[in-house]
């Protein structure tokens, strides 16, 4: 029996144009979380608004602009299906976030 080798630490994030250099403390700082907390913070973004009501837009606007963010991010490096997945999915939030913002 050989003993464990610890995980490999998470790769520190490289910014190759201004908008990846402008977003590097941020991308940073979401490094240094768990891998968790990202995911926990959003799914609760969206849970919250979700019960609001018409406030609920604010969390849910948050999301959409967080998910836009990491998407302008990771574009360069994604293949044509990732892409739609993940334009889909902020597609699916926005349109809750119109839905709740503007109530019947």
């Amino acid at each position: 029996m050989g003993v464990p080798t610890p995980p490999s630490p998470r790769p520190e994030p490289v910014a190759t144009n201004a908008f990846e250099r402008a977003s590097l403390p941020a991308t940073r700082f979401i490094a240094g979380l768990p891998p968790a907390v990202p995911v926990i913070v959003v799914f609760a973004l969206v849970l919250l608004g979700g019960f609001l009501g018409p406030w609920g837009a604010i969390p849910l606007g948050l999301v959409v602009l967080f998910l836009l963010w990491m998407l302008a991010l990771s574009w360069p490096r994604l293949r044509s299906s990732e892409r739609l997945m993940r334009v889909a999915v902020i597609a699916l939030v926005l349109a809750l976030t119109v839905v709740k913002a503007l109530p019947r």
